[in-house]
């Protein structure tokens, strides 16, 4: 008979293994498939796994590079700006995870590593896996994932924040933009912009959305004004409510809305001097479903 399998031992793991898949793939709804699917893989194991972390971390990994490796052909046919699924925390909890190694900016920068590339530098550089483990958990020599880390970490270098985000002021920094769009204040709008920000929608097709980034305080003012113009006073509800309530969106203040058509989120980037440097806009339905459970 076939011993059952440790689930102390998984659900120890299970955090460690969401986190993991979270940061591969960029979806928290995947991230979970892919933990039950580790499970289901365990469970057939009859327990019978010297290093149950090491194992299950082996186990995610490849099936998080498998599903990459998948979606190739979808991603590069995604419409419009693709952003990570929005990772909620409420305000009131502690982070669960450091703000800079789930940042957007961060997460977009992975999209640009190999799925072999993005897994070394992850297991590595931010779950501080020695070389010798990661190979054996990638089923490649430790030479080879020295070079894989090294190519990675060029294509890295500039990704992570460069200081640490005053939650407190950059929170009033994203109602202090609620409050000018909601009015129409162009004018205080473009005050709360650096001269280089970027506002990012991700509506893949699915939701209307801006098909590429706007760059620059200026083209950010006139997408709002546009849609001034056109009756639509963005992102107010034709009631003339404003519902949105605040969270932490990948370790960036942020917002979750309610207008008339679904609800979208919104996280807000502070630079250095005190305005935003980026905003980025979750529409697309199918990475908000997590938030009704």
């Amino acid at each position: 008979m076939t011993a059952p399998p440790d689930l102390a031992a998984f659900e120890a793991a299970r955090p460690r293994l969401r986190r993991l898949a979270y940061r591969m793939l960029g979806s928290v709804t995947e991230a979970e498939d892919v933990v039950q699917d580790a499970w289901i893989r365990w469970s057939q194991t009859g327990g019978e796994v010297e290093d149950p972390t090491a194992w299950l971390v082996r186990t995610t990994s490849r099936l998080c590079i498998d599903r990459l490796r998948a979606a190739k052909v979808r991603r590069e046919t995604y419409r419009g700006p693709w952003l990570p699924e929005p990772l909620i925390e409420d305000l009131s909890e502690d982070p669960l995870e450091r703000a800079e190694d789930v940042s957007v900016a961060f997460l977009l920068a992975l999209e640009r590593l190999s799925p072999l590339e993005r897994a070394v530098f992850l297991l590595h550089g931010v779950f501080d896996e020695d070389y010798a483990a990661v190979a054996r958990a990638l089923g490649r020599s430790e030479a080879a994932v020295r070079q894989l880390a090294s190519r990675a970490q060029a294509h890295l270098k500039a990704a992570k924040p460069r200081f640490a985000v005053d939650q407190a002021a950059a929170g009033r920094l994203a109602n202090a933009f609620m409050a000018a769009a909601a009015k129409g204040d162009l004018a205080g709008l473009r005050d709360l912009l650096a001269e280089d920000a970027v506002m990012i929608t991700d509506g893949g097709g699915k939701r209307s959305a801006a098909l590429r980034p706007l760059v620059g305080a200026t083209d950010i003012v006139a997408m709002i004004q546009g849609l001034a113009w056109r009756g639509r006073a963005w992102p107010i509800s034709t009631d003339g409510a404003l519902r949105y309530r605040a969270v932490r969106i990948n370790g960036l203040p942020g917002l979750i809305l309610e207008p008339d058509d679904g609800p979208m989120t919104m996280a807000f980037q502070p630079d250095e001097a005190g305005r935003l440097a980026a905003i980025y806009i979750t529409r697309n339905p199918e990475k908000l479903a997590h938030l009704s459970r």
